[in-house]
């Protein structure tokens, strides 16, 4: 994985640079979204129903061996009537994965399992990050102007297919109209990935939603780009000054999509506009400018009350 110095760390992260890439060239959207044009506070009711999203990442960290029967404590039990089909990874080469049927939703979920935080970190703050085009195969009809971190595109790549085989299935199974896409830190990214590849790969009236905790950037402009344009129902949720979601640094060409909510403070949650917004004060870029000012345990919760991580897994 990559190597960093503190200084290194400094420059990346601080750097706020952002070119201008083309847009890429795809078939029409799918689905529209409806802009996020100001900062808006969310309801409570809008952050309760957060709630569920929260319990599938935070399950996503436990051992395939309880999550298989739905049976691995409080985030289980939170969601109940849960039917896990698949479960996989070994918590290291590949990260723990599950796919299921959420029978209240009629929604396929897929979650993914993060990583240490610490770790993590260095790895995104690397000043010699590579990006590459996705890989032809998994995400057909993509422009070459579309790059993603070579990381998230090499770990995702290991299950694609699979989980994309038992989404099918339980989709011809159950009749569901939706799939879930669910994961925090490192799962965060792997979940933004999946968002695009299902929508490229499932019939288009299959609804695509996302939910992803503390993310880091994923791509360049041109990724976010065809995200947005793609992808409706997104939220990206950080928690008050995690580091995570201000790196890879924009200097290096990565862009966050659309989607932020950002967590003030317990209780106090606002959606913020655009991609990558840096004016506003409540939102991740001007409440967390750099690595300095940022907290790492922020990054594990509490989401609304919930933390996420190995630890906090049952």
């Amino acid at each position: 994985m990559f190597k960093l110095s503190l200084s290194l760390v400094f420059v990346s992260v601080l750097a706020n640079g952002l070119g201008v890439l083309a847009i890429p060239t795809l078939a029409p959207p799918v689905q529209a979204r409806s802009e996020v044009t100001v900062v808006t506070t969310m309801t409570s009711a809008q952050t309760a129903a957060l709630a569920p999203y929260t319990e599938f990442a935070r399950a996503a960290y436990c051992s395939p061996d309880i999550v298989q029967g739905w049976d691995c404590g409080e985030a289980c039990e939170a969601v109940p009537g849960v039917e896990i089909s698949l479960t996989g990874g070994d918590g290291d080469s590949i990260q723990y994965y599950y796919v299921g049927y959420w029978p209240s939703e009629n929604s396929v979920v897929v979650a993914h399992q993060g990583t240490d935080p610490t770790q993590f970190l260095s790895d995104l703050t690397d000043a010699d990050i590579p990006m590459e085009n996705l890989n032809a195969t998994l995400f057909p009809g993509v422009d070459s102007s579309v790059e993603v971190h070579s990381g998230f595109a090499n770990e995702h790549a290991q299950t694609a297919s699979i989980i994309l085989a038992e989404v099918k299935s339980l989709i011809a199974q159950y009749g569901a109209t939706m799939v879930t896409l669910v994961g925090h830190s490192l799962g965060g990214a792997l979940a933004e990935l999946d968002c695009l590849f299902m929508a490229l790969n499932l019939p288009a009236d299959i609804a695509i939603q996302g939910r992803t905790y503390g993310t880091p950037r994923v791509g360049n402009p041109a990724w976010a780009t065809l995200f947005d344009a793609t992808i409706s129902d997104f939220m990206r949720i950080n928690n008050e000054k995690d580091i995570i979601p201000i790196v890879p640094g924009r200097f290096l060409g990565f862009s966050h999509v659309y989607g932020e909510v950002h967590i003030v403070a317990q209780d106090d949650l606002v959606e913020c506009p655009g991609d990558d917004d840096a004016t506003d004060a409540q939102c991740t870029i001007m409440t967390v400018p750099n690595v300095f000012d940022g907290d790492i345990l922020d990054h594990l919760g509490p989401y609304q009350g919930i933390y996420i991580g190995t630890i906090y897994c049952t």
